[in-house]
């Protein structure tokens, strides 16, 4: 599976070509700022049962974080779900900003003309927004993870416009962080409850389970995602 597309370095224009990026401030969990981060937090019961499953938002310039919170619905500085537990910083760097359709600087300008094109990290964010405030939300066909992948996808990262909710979730579990350890027993100590409590009451079957289910849903996105084009968002 492809979690990010490595094109080399002259698809890439310096500061000096493109728009000058400003210093960001740090990473501030405390205070809820991420910085041009990914953040990641586990879903209810989900969660529980599939611990690799979460919930999924993306920070403006200034650490503010939004995400596709429901039906219509793109909250700004209130992540859905809970505090964060793991993030990854993005590299502006590696995002194409172009003013218009000759100043692109990613291998694919036709490509992400067509996903649409963002002059700054911010205005990606905001096209983003406008876009998913008239979805509908499903946790099967159009999540958190649609929107991440919308962004990312405007922003043209790592010079790919091909970002979806798989390569996504694999980007964030490979390459994130736990913001602490209190993070980390938070998301798997349900997980762990339920199966020991499982096992208990029904044997080991229940974690066999546990993992057709795991497997029926990761099935379900690579069917939706590589196969049914269109049925993920």
């Amino acid at each position: 599976m492809e979690l990010e597309a490595t094109p080399d370095d002259e698809l890439f224009s310096s500061n000096d070509e493109m728009q000058e990026l400003w210093p960001l401030g740090e990473v501030d969990p405390k205070k809820a700022r991420f910085p041009c981060c990914i953040v990641w937090t586990p879903l209810p019961v989900v969660s529980w049962l599939a611990p690799y499953i979460g919930h999924v938002g993306i920070a403006r310039e200034d650490g503010t974080v939004m995400d596709f919170a429901g039906s219509n619905l793109v909250s700004i500085d209130d992540l859905a779900y809970g505090s964060a537990a793991r993030c990854l910083q993005l590299d502006r760097k590696k995002c194409c900003f172009p003013a218009n359709l000759a100043e692109h600087v990613c291998a694919r300008s036709h490509e992400h003309s067509e996903a649409g094109t963002a002059i700054s990290w911010d205005d990606a964010l905001r096209s983003g927004a406008r876009r998913f405030e008239h979805k509908c939300y499903n946790l099967f066909t159009c999540n958190s993870h649609s929107f991440m992948a919308d962004c990312l996808n405007r922003l043209a990262y790592g010079g790919s416009v091909g970002w979806n909710v798989l390569n996504l979730a694999a980007l964030v579990w490979l390459r994130g962080r736990w913001l602490d350890r209190t993070a980390a027993v938070r998301s798997f100590l349900p997980f762990a409850a339920v199966s020991c409590v499982g096992v208990l009451m029904a044997g080991w079957s229940f974690l066999l389970g546990m993992a057709a289910f795991s497997l029926l849903l990761l099935g379900w996105f690579v069917v939706g995602v590589y196969f049914l084009k269109g049925l993920v968002g």
